[in-house]
């Protein structure tokens, strides 16, 4: 059995404890706050994220990264404006050289993916990324799940398959990282959008060429940046996106549907009290995808809509009246 280090006490981070503790490995988990330490500790439950989950006794919360010195394997589920924070705090107590991310973001101005950020404090490092479509509170209740984990490095990706790999989450591998983060990040931002839809009443007609036309976009932009157009097609890409476009707890759709019943994007995190990464990562791409010169116009009405330079209507109407087009071009 396996001593692991969670870094992040988001829902994402003590799913993926629970997972890998009763897989019978050792938990450690780092939170920020002294406070949530304290109320992980006594509670045993984070009910606002998870329900009425219980989390084991022998997961041990932290805030002193020492304690994830014995580590053998380290997870990052932190937010990803927030991961420089954390590599900043735990460089100096890391030991290993495995090392996951479970994060779903681009990074401002950089335009670097949680892996390449890692891997810049820790470059001699074995780098994984596990994603997919997995809502927590699906994999907690043990509905099947399947899910990817990407690394340069084939036998690590198989060596972390296993180590998450259980008879409801069914966890497959590759070597396109790049994708496997392009997918993962841009997937949030088409989220917004369908929730939005949500939230002015439209039908699965609409929703489902929205999913069709962001994932279009998500490979258009994956093939520019040198991703497997394939990897777009699977579980990191279309598969991620199809769930959080529709899953009743995606913060990122819930986000977009509140947004069109006529709150800002402030207030509705502020009731959630979680990070929704598509909000940043709507910025970041409509930035990126400008800079490499493709269209993105999903991202740019997403973007609009955010920044308060379009209404959710005068977003829907701005898509239907471009130029009719191929549906490939």
């Amino acid at each position: 059995m396996k001593n692991i280090g969670i870094i992040g006490s988001g829902s994402w981070g003590i799913t993926l404890g629970i997972l890998l503790t009763e897989k019978g490995h050792h938990l450690k988990i780092l939170c920020r706050r002294e406070e949530k330490k304290v109320e992980l500790d006594q509670k045993r439950m984070d009910f606002k994220r998870l329900g009425e989950i219980k989390i084991p006794r022998e997961i041990v919360f932290t805030i002193d990264p020492d304690e994830l010195k014995d580590s053998e394997y380290v997870v990052f589920a932190v937010p990803s404006h927030t991961l420089r924070m954390y590599l900043n705090k735990v460089k100096s107590s890391l030991r290993t050289d495995k090392l996951i991310s479970v994060i779903k973001g681009i990074e401002a101005h950089s335009f670097k993916a949680p892996s390449e950020i890692i891997e810049e404090y820790f470059p001699s490092s074995q780098i994984a990324v596990l994603t997919g479509p997995s809502i927590s509170r699906e994999v907690l209740r043990k509905i099947p799940t399947s899910v990817v984990v990407a690394s340069r490095v084939e036998t690590f990706a198989v060596e972390v398959q296993m180590l998450f790999h259980t008879n409801y989450f069914r966890v497959y591998y590759t070597s396109d990282v790049k994708g496997c983060e392009l997918g993962a990040a841009v997937k949030n931002v088409i989220a917004i959008a369908a929730g939005v839809l949500d939230g002015l009443g439209y039908g699965a007609n609409t929703k489902g060429a929205l999913i069709v036309r962001g994932a279009r976009e998500i490979m258009k932009l994956g093939e520019k940046m040198g991703a497997n157009p394939l990897t777009i097609s699977g579980l990191s890409g279309i598969g991620d996106l199809i769930t959080t476009c529709f899953s009743p707890y995606s913060r990122n759709r819930i986000v977009g549907e509140q947004i069109a019943l006529g709150k800002d994007s402030d207030e509705v995190l502020a009731e959630m009290e979680m990070v929704a990464e598509g909000i940043n990562t709507s910025h970041v791409i409509k930035e990126l995808a400008a800079n490499i010169g493709i269209e993105m116009p999903v991202v740019e009405c997403v973007h609009g809509i955010l920044n308060g330079e379009l209404t959710p209507l005068e977003a829907v109407d701005l898509i239907l009246n471009r130029p009719p087009k191929p549906e490939f071009y």
